[in-house]
């Protein structure tokens, strides 16, 4: 601890070694220096319980990936423990009910996580209207230079499974291209998608209507196997399946199989369940799929701006300000 004074708020850094490491470094944790000290040693998931006398002398928590659960035994440890700010997305491996019956502040950086996750969905979306994978696997294999009727990016389809924070930013970069833009999201209303230049449909026509439907939806038992074989039999001749959200949400035996009944159509898959798929997966057999081992969210550089953002969050709290991404109990029902 620097002892600049008891009447200081202490900060506890704690998660995995090398996440906290990225998401907080030097240069990030600097703004604190005026407003609040920094407990040392940093803790982790497996040496908290060495450093009990450490945790109970924090005020807030900065955390990342890699974060112990929040349950009895732990928060009997961190009794002065106000607020929690997270570098990283879904909070629900950890933010158990006693936690919040304690009162203690929640904020997440799920909001600074969805840029690059949007960043890649729109990528993704605009070289599948292009055509890009199926065009860069046939070549591949047969070496023709030859070129296949594709949507392209003008006046196409494009249709967003979920409307949340990742599909609302989604829609809003795809504003700055010439698309049709359709949404399925029982709890969006249509005058918001409308706000997004989004129009809602039902789930059976974003399918059968989309060129690309890129998926966004939180892993609820909802939403478990959501994407079915009706659903993707529905798919345009051509059609793409982007996933960046989680990879229960697709019956994968169901994906497969349609796959290798339709070599016309393409799926990009980000994340799949489990994670990684078994050696033996069909998944890593098919030509038309294309697996990438989630890296939509933050990598590299990316990390550091969620670490920014959980900062400055608690510089709000520390100063009485209104927090801007604090998680509700009640939020979690329907968010991942």
């Amino acid at each position: 601890m620097s002892g600049r004074g008891a009447s200081r708020p202490h900060i506890l850094l704690l998660g995995g070694t090398s996440s906290i490491a990225a998401a907080y470094p030097k240069e990030v944790l600097a703004v604190l220096a005026p407003h609040a000290d920094v407990l040392s040693p940093r803790l982790t998931a497996e040496s908290w319980r060495d450093h009990r006398a450490t945790l109970a002398q924090a005020d807030y928590i900065l955390s990342t990936w890699g974060v112990p659960c929040f349950d009895q035994e732990f928060l009997e440890c961190a009794s002065r423990l106000k607020g929690v700010f997270y570098a990283a997305g879904s909070v629900k491996s950890f933010a158990t009910p006693v936690f919040y019956a304690r009162g203690i502040v929640l904020s997440t950086a799920v909001q600074a996580n969805a840029i690059p996750v949007a960043e890649f969905a729109v990528s993704a979306i605009i070289l599948s209207l292009k055509g890009f994978w199926r065009h860069a696997r046939q070549i591949h294999r047969t070496r023709e230079w030859k070129s296949y009727p594709v949507p392209g990016a003008y006046r196409s389809s494009v249709g967003l499974l979920s409307l949340g924070a990742v599909g609302r930013l989604t829609a809003e970069k795809l504003t700055g291209y010439e698309l049709d833009v359709l949404a399925y999201d029982p709890f969006v209303a249509p005058e918001a998608a409308a706000a997004l230049g989004v129009r809602l449909v039902s789930l059976e026509e974003l399918f059968a209507q989309a060129d690309v439907v890129s998926l966004h939806p939180p892993w609820l038992p909802e939403t478990e196997n959501l994407v079915g074989a009706s659903l993707l039999r529905s798919m345009k001749p051509g059609a793409t399946l982007l996933n960046t959200a989680r990879g229960a949400v697709i019956d994968e035996r169901a994906l497969c199989e349609m796959l290798r009944e339709r070599p016309d159509l393409t799926a990009i898959l980000d994340v799949t369940h489990p994670e990684p798929p078994p050696s033996d997966s069909p998944l890593f057999r098919l030509e038309n799929i294309f697996l990438t081992p989630h890296i939509a969210g933050s990598v590299g550089g990316e990390v550091a701006r969620m670490g920014q953002w959980m900062v400055e969050e608690l510089l709000r709290q520390i100063h009485g300000e209104p927090l801007r991404y604090a998680v509700t109990e009640e939020m979690l029902e329907i968010s991942a």
